[in-house]
């Protein structure tokens, strides 16, 4: 059936592409560059795992049993997306209108394999200076565990309860090693078993610091345009068994098959899960009457209307000027389901209608003629252009309803807004301004390390726990992604706030709604149908529609 945006890939009923050669699933190439690289640079960053509630209060962070173990903002966000976009118990997602989900999971999956090469390195000090010297290393976590405790995960200032206590547990130290109550190799045994520590203390500060400027030279990449493209070999099976290998391959096909879904859901005055709330409607409803009173009109469906305003827009991209235009938009039938408001999940339709997550082509007509009034799902005609890479995405929709002799056409406009500023921060080096040495009335800026002591110790008491991730849950906390989840919706921002992505979404809906309606009063016309009454209206609306504003129409409180 024409009108259709066809796709003739070999897939099974899942959605899997099991044709020859398939390793990992090509991503498509309507999603933006700056959208994906800005949340897929979340992987790589090192900053407090607390900062993504200023991007959606609705994330939840579970708190650490021991503050040592706490994961930072990359790890928590790599492991949360892996496990819930990959996981084999996953929940329905959300499609990520402007970017490709599947570039963010290659980029946490490659900043997993690194940080775990790190790992296995710190494993090996921890096993040689922690087997050796158990005691001392235990002594020194105790103490950092204490700093951590009473001044807080992420504080640079330590309480003065905490400056005492270690101050008195290093006085205590120093008069241990200096009249030890042994002598012979246990007084030496202990002495070292106090150095030994700070000795591979060094050791590992040298490894996060080379495999730490790996990371923020990525993060920094993805930022600039230049970064590299995410290598993860463990998703390409090297032989017939690797089962581990083939069980990523395919979780990835799933995700871009789900991405490529056409269903999509309605959550009250959350608007469209992944195209945005909905700002404007404008409405064209009139009596369907003959043109001559001796004939009869036509018969024609809701379908004949949709598919003549379908080919209208394929037209939006030309223009009589030599201007830049509509760029090329995407016109796709969507089916729109309802959920509640406060819904934590969603549900994809399955049986002999739907294939690799896609309603085909006759559910669609069948529910666009008969599904227009009661419940059920309904259908629109989307028009979407993605803007600024990716960082906005504007959809118009059209809906056509047939009730007795009425014809309604419903235009309504959405806009996705860009991903929140915390993606799009680039790694700064850490300075501090101090007094000068001589000249102590005027300062002067420092920098500091790449990678803070408490942060080795941090890694270094990690590492051994890296080879299961649900013990470092448990000890260290986790983060835990808001529901219905979707990539690009769960972190987008409002774009009315950038003055010129407020004004492409406004522009975007006169010219839409002229095309829609000079289509429907073409094909009235065509049908026998008295079209003055629609063509009053449609005057009216285009006036209304030049000084449109955005609103809250989900929320009817314009």
């Amino acid at each position: 059936m024409a009108g259709f945006d066809d796709r003739s890939e070999s897939t099974s009923a899942t959605g899997y592409d099991f044709s020859p050669g398939a390793e990992i699933p090509l991503t498509g190439s309507s999603g933006g560059t700056v959208a994906t690289h800005a949340l897929a640079s979340a992987a790589y960053r090192d900053r407090d795992v607390k900062d993504l509630l200023a991007a959606n209060p609705d994330t939840k962070v579970k708190p650490p049993k021991l503050s040592l173990f706490e994961p930072n903002l990359g790890e928590a966000f790599s492991r949360a997306v892996q496990t819930r976009l990959l996981g084999g118990a996953r929940k329905a997602i959300i499609q990520s209108f402007g970017s490709e989900p599947a570039v963010v999971v290659e980029h946490c999956l490659a900043a997993t394999r690194i940080r775990k090469e790190r790992d296995a390195h710190l494993t090996v000090v921890m096993l040689v200076s922690g087997l050796l010297f158990l005691p001392g290393v235990l002594l020194w976590l105790l103490v950092f565990q204490l700093r951590r405790s009473l001044a807080g995960a992420q504080n640079k200032r330590v309480g003065a309860f905490g400056v005492a206590a270690m101050v008195a547990l290093g006085v205590l130290a120093v008069v241990f090693l200096l009249r030890l109550p042994l002598d012979g190799f246990w007084a030496l045994y202990l002495r070292v078993m106090l150095v030994a520590p700070v000795l591979g203390w060094l050791w590992a500060k040298r490894i996060c610091e080379r495999y730490a400027k790996d990371l923020q030279g990525r993060w920094a990449g993805l930022l600039s345009g230049g970064g590299v493209g995410a290598k993860i070999p463990e998703a390409v099976p090297r032989t017939p068994g690797d089962a581990g290998a083939e069980r990523i391959r395919l979780a990835l096909q799933k995700l871009s098959a789900e991405q490529a879904s056409n269903l999509v859901f309605y959550a009250g005055p959350k608007g469209i899960l992944g195209m945005g709330t909905r700002w404007g409607s404008w409405q064209l409803a009139e009596e369907l009457r003959p043109s001559d009173p001796a004939k009869d009109i036509d018969p024609f469906r809701s379908w004949d209307v949709v598919r003549a305003i379908q080919d209208r827009l394929r037209m939006l991209e030309r223009s009589p000027l030599h201007t830049g235009g509509f760029p090329p938009p995407t016109i796709r039938h969507w089916v729109v389901s309802p959920i509640g408001e406060k819904a934590t999940e969603v549900e994809r339709r399955e049986g002999q209608e739907v294939e690799a997550f896609r309603i085909k082509d006759f559910e669609i007509q069948r529910i666009c003629d008969q599904q227009q009034f009661g419940s059920g799902d309904r259908h629109y005609l989307g028009v979407q252009f993605v803007l600024w890479d990716g960082q906005l995405v504007i959809t118009m929709l059209i809906t056509v309803t047939m009730l007795h002799h009425t014809l309604r056409i419903e235009v309504t406009g959405h806009a996705l807004g860009p991903v929140h500023p915390l993606f799009t921060t680039k790694p700064k080096a850490r300075t501090k301004e101090v007094s000068k040495s001589v000249r102590f009335w005027e300062t002067k800026e420092v920098t500091l390390p790449l990678v803070e002591t408490k942060e080795v110790v941090r890694l270094a008491a990690r590492a051994p726990f890296t080879w299961y991730p649900p013990l470092l849950d448990f000890l260290g906390g986790k983060l835990t992604l808001p529901e219905p989840f979707g990539l690009r919706h769960t972190w987008a921002d409002k774009p009315w706030r950038h003055r010129f992505m407020a004004d492409d979404a406004l522009r975007a809906a006169t010219p839409v709604l002229r095309a829609v309606h000079a289509a429907t009063i073409r094909l009235l016309e065509e049908k026998g149908c008295a079209t003055q009454q629609f063509g009053t209206r449609s005057d009216v609306l285009s006036g209304l529609v030049q000084g449109v504003e955005p609103r809250h129409a989900d929320v009817y409180d314009a």
